[in-house]
């Protein structure tokens, strides 16, 4: 099968999951260009692929670096709209509950991206996009144990820091 023909199967299998990864990692909707830009740097390298990695995690590494440059390119990091994740429709909850959830989901953004880059990154690969700890451990150049105590420590510091902006809001502390 020839390198085209391969890179079109790819796409056609993680494009949305590659869309998606980059929604979380940039923050931001607008990266059509970045999927494309990503699936393009795979066809310049498919030579190199020889089939080694797990195409997804392989496809995952590129979209990161790729990420990454953008970022270096345009040195400032896009923030997160605010209907981004509304992970409960308003119509099943009373007006106060949606508002309180919206809160909550706008907090935890905040915290994760107040987290190290390090933290931010193994997050989003294993909270949100669900890749396994060798996939993230592969995508990040990383040992499975890194992974694993990295992903602990940003919890922590999540939950720890979640914690105290709720206190902040429940007893009006500025």
């Amino acid at each position: 099968m020839d390198k085209e023909r391969i890179i079109e199967d790819l796409f056609r299998k993680y494009n949305s999951y590659i869309y998606h990864f980059l929604v979380y990692y940039t923050q931001s909707t607008d990266v059509e260009d970045l999927v494309q830009e990503s699936f393009l740097k795979a066809l310049k390298g498919i030579q190199q692929f020889e089939g080694r990695a797990d195409p997804k995690t392989w496809l995952v590494s590129i979209a990161r670096r790729v990420a990454i440059d953008h970022h270096r390119r345009k040195q400032k990091l896009p923030h997160l709209p605010d209907n981004m994740l509304q992970l409960i429709p308003s119509n099943q909850l009373h007006l106060e509950e949606y508002l309180i959830r919206q809160e909550e989901i706008q907090l935890i953004y905040k915290a994760i991206n107040e987290l190290k880059k390090k933290d931010r990154d193994v997050l989003i690969l294993r909270g949100i996009m669900d890749l396994s700890v060798s996939e993230t451990a592969e995508v990040l150049g990383w040992t499975k144990n890194k992974v694993n105590l990295t992903l602990h420590r940003a919890l922590k510091k999540l939950q720890l820091q979640s914690k105290e902006w709720k206190e902040e809001r429940d007893y009006g502390i500025q």
